[in-house]
């Protein structure tokens, strides 16, 4: 009888084993088979998934017997749909075709989410860059590819390579830059502080507008911009990659890249190093603009290995840029550009002009800048039975040396380096009557340290982060629902900062320890507990498959960061003493969104409207004393005080695109952007009307029209190219906040650009290469941005030729090669 029972238990854990076995494989490719990685697998009904990995295989397991639609969604591509029976103990294998989709509802975006979301299901205000854009437009930095393409995203720069992303008007740390779902951690806080990112080596961004990306906390006031890093496509145990050259003719930029990916098994590895060098820019106001040089170097690493309990990667970055200081010092006359050749006794009006030979050379001149950023970070996802984990930790180091003295060149100005540490846990719980949820805690623990300075605009401090959230997200019908709410708290202090006369050189030094005698108390000791809750809530109505409408309100909640409260000094690098507020309060704001989006035949339209009232909003403000002159205390420097007030911007961004289907090779694409930024401090309108009426740094109306033709059919060995022309234009700026010259008026202008790009084929007509040629602002065009920070560079009341300040780049030619192998 045992021996009986025995053999049913066996054979009864065999049929067992083989049900638990049972489940559907294959591959996601497209048409050109080449493997589509990242693409969303799902089972319906139920809540079954995964994620098809680097070589676009997937697999699920365990799958009870009965009949499943298999839907399959990718970046870039149409969601597919694929009914199936599996019965017990049998292994199906379904490969999945996905064509190109024409249209960005399909688009799948993970920022701001709590799991891979189709743009379609999100109320949020979301839009995407690929890679394949970027590419087609001539590009200093990686922010300056992604205002290109994504309407309400502006950027302040100080030169090419210094751009500082603003959304819908909002900038600085009210956008949080991610790269790889990290939070990137530099000197956020100055102007001439830009984004330590190799341009060569995003994959995509994605970009949140407005304060519901509950995910990450303070600082995400305005939106989000995640930098997904670009991976080569992997085989198995063969060496692939690519090579990008790239060639700019204005400032002479030249830039490589080259990566490199090897696959074993279970195993990814991937390995990227990217340079450009360029000398100063060109236009034809200025000639070429001393001081505007630059030479950056990347090298980027990671590690992963896909388990059936999830996966784990091992990432790190490097990044070293060193880039000239302008400072827009001129003869009076002649309107050259002269530098500064001595610290004791300098003055404007006698510097030496600089030699021709010294406008066009990549040698930098000895006052620059230096940053340096190392990243190392782990993400993680472990599943959970129908759940997951998912684990982040960073921790980065951010190193600013500004080399601001000519007759000390080694003797750096500012000296700051930058320590943080950064966590991210989150679990996305299995689903519960159709609710996708997930709850989090992240944060970061940072420290800041002036070393052998000169100049101190800010304290030591110690700042920690923590928050906690939760997210969820439900399809009723053609209704889907998504928010959530989060609680934040920062801690911020620093010591008393002495600073006494350096008898060595001259200059300032910070004084350490107990003996303090000769010195004077630059930053009082401080220490403040910031605190805020933050939530969203939103909807998608699908009116039809093609016709959606959204809905979304979210308050957001950002701390002061460092200058807005402790600063009390000069930046020398841009040229600007800056005076903090110790009391300033935490901001808070309240945003509603609506929005239209429509896929037809011959067209996509969307259309979204925001609104955002502030409480407490924080901005710069000239200072000038009580004769209206400006306020100087470091000669050479402006000071700026920073002011906080009720606030509210409201605008509209619209996309157009047009793309019949009776001229398949055709394209007409267009977008508009308009905000308004209103300050409503009542005291300051009161005493001084129109001139404090407007928000600093609010860009004017932006509209963007493309037109292109793009051939259907390869044409020989090139495989379809393109030809476009776009145009860029931008109104007048004439409501900007005046009072005492914190800003002036910006006329309008219009840049046209025109470009073209195939990829070559092998004889066998396998790719062996794409090529880019590009042609920004092909007439010539002279103009000042109302954002562009060197415009305000002027030492002279007036100008023999009527120019003040500096204008941004001129024409430009653009030739890019890129070979994947």
């Amino acid at each position: 009888m045992a021996k009986y029972l025995l053999a049913a238990i066996i054979t009864f854990i065999s049929f067992q084993t083989l049900a638990q076995q049972a489940g559907i494989q294959g591959n996601i490719m497209g048409k050109d088979s080449s493997a589509i990685s990242h693409a969303s697998v799902r089972l319906l009904p139920g809540r079954m998934g995964t994620k098809s990995g680097q070589d676009g295989s997937y697999n699920i397991k365990s799958i009870p017997g009965g009949t499943y639609i298999l839907q399959v969604s990718a970046v870039g591509f149409d969601t597919r749909q694929i009914k199936f029976t599996i019965y017990d103990g049998r292994i199906v294998t379904v490969n999945v075709i996905l064509p190109v989709t024409e249209s960005k509802l399909n688009d799948v975006v993970i920022t701001g989410v709590s799991r891979a979301t189709e743009v379609r299901k999100n109320p949020v205000p979301i839009a995407v860059m690929t890679k394949k854009a970027m590419d087609q437009h001539v590009n200093n930095n990686v922010i300056d590819a992604i205002i290109k393409g994504i309407p309400g995203v502006n950027a302040v720069t100080t030169g090419p390579n210094v751009s500082k992303p603003f959304i819908r008007g909002l900038g600085y740390n009210r956008v949080l830059t991610l790269y790889d779902g990290i939070r990137q951690e530099g000197q956020q806080w100055g102007d001439e502080h830009g984004i330590e990112i190799d341009q060569y080596g995003i994959a995509r961004a994605e970009v949140v507008k407005g304060p519901a990306s509950l995910s990450y906390g303070s600082d995400a006031l305005a939106g989000v911009i995640n930098m997904i890093p670009y991976l080569p496509a992997y085989q198995n145990n063969q060496l692939t990659g690519d090579f990008t050259a790239d060639y700019h003719t204005n400032n002479g930029l030249i830039g490589s890249s080259l990566g490199l990916a090897y696959k074993h098994n279970n195993w990814r590895y991937t390995l990227r190093g990217s340079g450009k060098v360029a000398h100063s820019y060109h236009n034809r106001i200025d000639g070429y603009v001393y001081g505007t040089a630059y030479r950056e170097y990347n090298l980027s690493a990671s590690a992963r290995v896909d388990k059936n309990w999830g996966y784990m990667q091992f990432s790190g970055t490097l990044y070293d840029n060193q880039q000239e200081i302008p400072d827009g010092s001129r003869d009076s006359l002649t309107r050259r550009f002269t530098r500064q050749v001595l610290d004791a006794g300098d003055d404007i009006k006698t510097r030496p002009i600089v030699p021709d030979q010294d406008l066009k050379t990549y040698r930098l001149n000895p006052l620059y800048q230096h940053i340096q950023h190392y990243r190392l970070y782990t993400t993680n996802q472990f599943k959970v039975g129908d759940g997951s984990i998912n684990l982040l930790l960073g921790a980065q180091q951010s190193i600013r040396r500004e080399y601001n003295h000519p007759t000390l060149p080694t003797q750096p100005g500012l000296y700051v380096v930058l320590n943080t540490l950064n966590y991210d846990l989150k679990y996305n719980l299995p689903s519960f009557a159709g609710i996708e949820t997930t709850a989090g805690i992240n944060g970061m623990y940072q420290t800041n340290r002036s070393k052998n300075a000169t100049d101190f605009p800010i304290p030591d401090y110690d700042l920690f982060d923590i928050g906690a959230f939760v997210f969820a997200r439900k399809s009723i019908g053609r209704v889907d629902i998504s928010g959530g709410l989060r609680y934040d708290r920062r801690n911020l202090r620093w010591n008393d900062f002495y600073v006494a006369d350096n008898p060595q050189n001259g200059f300032q030094r910070h004084v350490t320890g107990l003996d303090t005698v000769g010195s004077y108390l630059q930053f009082p000791n401080f220490s403040k507990l910031y605190s805020g809750v933050s939530g969203s809530i939103g909807l998608t109505y699908n009116v039809t498959s093609q016709l959606l409408l959204k809905a979304n309100i979210a308050r957001g909640y950002r701390a002061p960061n460092i200058t807005e409260v402790g600063s009390n000094g000069l930046d020398p690098g841009a040229h600007i003493v800056y005076l903090g507020n110790r009391t300033f309060k935490p901001e808070f704001n309240l945003q509603q969104d609506i929005g239209l989006i429509a896929y037809f035949k011959d067209a996509d339209i969307s259309a979204e409207l925001f609104n955002n009232q502030i409480q407490n909003y924080i901005y710069q403000s000239r200072l000038n004393d009580s004769n209206g002159q400006p306020v100087v205390i470091v000669p050479g420097n402006s000071t700026y005080q920073y002011q906080q007030a009720k606030a509210r911007l409201y605008g509209a961004e619209v996309t157009v695109n047009l793309h019949p289907s009776g001229l398949k090779w055709l394209n007409f694409n267009n977008s508009l952007a308009y905000v308004k930024g209103l300050n409503q401090n009542d005291d300051l309108i009161n005493r001084f009307g129109r001139d404090a009426k407007y928000l600093p740094f609010i860009p004017p109306l932006h509209w963007r029209s493309e037109l292109r033709f793009s051939a259907q059919q390869s044409w020989g060995r090139l495989g379809k190219p393109y030809f476009k022309l776009e145009a860029d234009a931008y109104t007048e700026q004439n409501q900007f906040y005046a009072l005492d010259n914190t800003e002036t008026y910006t006329p309008g202008y219009t840049l046209w650009n025109a470009g073209c790009g195939t990829s070559v084929k092998r004889k066998d007509g396998r790719p062996l290469l794409d090529v880019f040629l590009q042609v920004d602002n092909v007439f010539d065009k002279a103009y000042q941005s109302n954002l562009n920070r060197l415009k305000y560079f002027e030492y002279y009341r007036a100008s023999p030729n009527g120019y003040s300040g500096i204008y941004n780049m001129g024409r430009n030619v653009s030739f890019k090669v890129i070979l994947p192998f």
